[in-house]
């Protein structure tokens, strides 16, 4: 067995390692010992994530073109829109991504919160 001090973001980990002579060796006797992993900080809560509205006759759904975070919302229910109108702000890879209206219309109701984080296809608004 060596032993190895090895540093990980900053924190400092002892670690026996063996090492291992030819391919048909015998399995080692003991399991490598390594210090905890240090606990991790406890995430921000997330908002809660709103009951999704399906898209009824003569509606339809503006889905998220990729995952990320809702970081505004711009329009408002019950507002009337025109095509390239800005919805709300999807974050996606540290970029801010206007999500707009593809037609004229009126929001129905939004499918996400401020706050919210998306998968991709997930339905965000409902325009009638």
């Amino acid at each position: 067995m060596k032993k190895f001090n090895i540093t990980v973001n900053g924190t400092s980990y002892e670690v026996e390692v063996e090492e291992v002579k030819a391919a048909g060796a015998a399995a080692p006797k003991a399991a490598p010992k390594a210090a905890p992993a240090p606990a991790a900080a406890p995430a921000a809560p997330a908002a809660p994530k709103k009951a999704a509205v399906a898209a009824g006759a003569g509606e339809h759904s503006i889905d998220a073109p990729m995952p990320g975070k809702v970081v505004k919302l711009v329009a408002a229910e019950g507002q009337a829109v025109k095509a390239g109108d800005v919805l709300l702000i999807l974050e996606a890879m540290k970029m801010q991504n206007e999500i707009t209206a593809d037609t004229d219309g009126t929001v129905k109701s939004f499918n996400v919160a401020a706050g919210q984080s998306v998968k991709a296809h997930e339905s965000l608004v409902i325009l009638g």
